[in-house]
């Protein structure tokens, strides 16, 4: 499960507050740096926050991976000295965020959200704070979907290693963008498979798997719509940290937000759909179920007033008109084929109706 803690303040709480999760980790945070230029490119992990403080006027780009928020005075020391908001800080450790994009006087603060291929689905709070010559990135949990861009870097293919902070910034924004297409590949199939289920055979469990699919597809909307209005923001905005080549990259991000909104949209239409093709399927399976048994309870209705009418005993020496052909030598072959030929007659008569 994803670690969220209690997400807010108490009422009345100073702005800009610190206060760690409730659930504090054992794990010691993990800071990890990736600094560069066209020509050269250097990659550590950190001992100790204070190892962070030269790589903010260096030359070149520097990319500042903090993994884990429970360590509040990390994020003090990193605040003071890349001259980070505390509205901002407040922010990282309140992992309910929707994502938004803040702009500061010499840094832009962005909240995204990143879509984790579990067993079901769930997301967890990625932050990014955009200076002039770096980018920190602060996550929840181990473990990302940065892993390409760490890969181009140190092949320094591409226009990674020649570009600026903005670019970094940018790349990083379309790796948590396009986490949401596997997400929602896998949904894609397991529609798939409920459609067959509520066609085929629906059963209890189909309504429950299309509820299932609902609530993620609504849990994806509540992430992937402020997303598109982030990116949308940092593209129209005239920041000076975000230059105009890179704002070229953004429009082509908005567009995948867009695409992935189109997909949600279409997905949601599609489960709305197969509910009502369940509760159709359902009523006509029971109709079915009540037309047999409303056939067989027909067709027994006669055969029981014949029963019923031999079964009452009457005395035939009291009175010659008491059944007579209770005496007879072939009287129960009689009433056996007379309901049998009750029967195949309604049989040939529900079937030229076609009711059967």
């Amino acid at each position: 499960m994803t670690y969220v803690g209690k997400r807010f303040h108490k009422p009345g709480t100073s702005p800009g507050t610190l206060r760690p999760p409730e659930v504090r980790r054992a794990e010691k945070v993990r800071i990890e740096v990736i600094a560069y230029a066209p020509d050269r490119i250097e990659e550590r992990v950190l001992d100790s926050v204070e190892e962070t403080f030269p790589y903010r006027d260096a030359p070149g780009v520097a990319w500042i991976n903090v993994c884990g928020i429970h360590d509040v005075e990390v994020l003090q020391k990193l605040g003071e000295h890349f001259g980070l908001h505390a509205l901002a800080l407040e922010d990282v450790l309140n992992t309910g965020q929707r994502p938004k994009l803040d702009e500061y006087e010499d840094h832009v603060f962005i909240v995204m959200r990143e879509f984790l291929l579990t067993d079901g689905i769930e997301t967890e709070q990625a932050s990014l704070f955009l200076g002039k010559n770096f980018v920190i990135s602060l996550q929840e949990t181990p473990g990302d979907c940065f892993d390409p861009i760490r890969e181009r870097l140190r092949k320094g293919q591409g226009r990674l290693r020649r570009l600026g902070a903005d670019y970094l910034a940018y790349a990083l924004l379309d790796a948590l963008v396009d986490q949401a297409f596997p997400v929602l590949e896998r949904l894609g199939e397991r529609i798939e498979d409920l459609e067959e289920e509520v066609l085929a055979n629906p059963t209890r469990e189909t309504i429950h798997g299309i509820r299932d699919v609902k609530h993620s597809l609504l849990a994806l909307r509540r992430a992937a719509w402020p997303q598109r209005e982030v990116i949308h923001a940092m593209q129209r905005e005239e920041s000076p940290l975000v230059k105009k080549e890179t704002r070229i990259y953004l429009r082509d991000l908005y567009d995948h937000t867009i695409q992935i909104m189109d997909m949600i949209e279409a997905y949601r239409d599609l489960t709305a759909g197969m509910l009502d093709v369940y509760l159709s399927s359902s009523s006509n399976r029971l109709n079915e179920i009540m037309k047999v048994l409303t056939i067989l309870a027909t067709i027994f209705i006669p055969l029981t007033f014949v029963t019923g009418l031999y079964g009452m005993n009457f005395n035939t020496d009291a009175s010659p008109w008491n059944m007579p052909e209770l005496n007879w030598r072939f009287g129960y072959l009689m009433v056996v084929a007379v309901m049998v030929a009750m029967v195949a007659g309604m049989l040939g008569y529900f079937r030229r109706r076609k009711w059967l």
